[in-house]
């Protein structure tokens, strides 16, 4: 199962960045075995600042065809790491090729896109910027991956 972040605008070279591509890249490897992976970002920007609606259409085009749909909202479910990675390989074993998981702008995400999701996930009822999402939810992935293998990373 393929999975791809879509996330607005553009992470310059940081050491946000560098832990995301480190995150992803681990996630490869370990999932590779387990039928998860890659996992890649795709990034859109409004750069008319034309608002959430313009954003949530860059966003629609960036989501494959067919993924589950997975927002990133201080509204949706707070859960944990093991059961986060028991949803992954629940779509995973009914099938699904691809997992997007989205990431809105500066207001958030769209109602009608949010609508849309199969799922909403939080982080917590505080609001994060969205390089750090990005890093916290790369970091998810992998620990997710590194539960399914059972490896030791993920202690209780």
């Amino acid at each position: 199962m393929k999975v791809t972040i879509c996330a607005v605008g553009r992470l310059r070279k940081s050491p946000e960045l560098e832990l995301i591509t480190d995150y992803l890249d681990r996630f490869g490897k370990t999932g590779r075995g387990l039928g998860l992976g890659p996992a890649h970002v795709v990034e859109v920007e409004d750069k008319k600042n034309l608002g959430m609606e313009a954003e949530a259409q860059l966003l629609e085009r960036a989501i494959p065809h067919g993924a589950v749909l997975v927002t990133l909202d201080e509204r949706g479910d707070l859960v944990s790491s093991p059961d986060f990675a028991h949803r992954l390989a629940g779509w995973r074993d009914a099938g699904r090729q691809d997992l997007a998981f989205v990431i809105g702008g500066a207001d958030g995400i769209s109602p009608a896109l949010r609508a849309r999701a199969d799922w909403s996930l939080s982080f917590g009822r505080m609001v994060w910027p969205h390089m750090l999402v990005r890093v916290m939810l790369s970091e998810q992935v992998y620990r997710a991956a590194q539960i399914l293998a059972g490896t030791p990373y993920h202690r209780v």
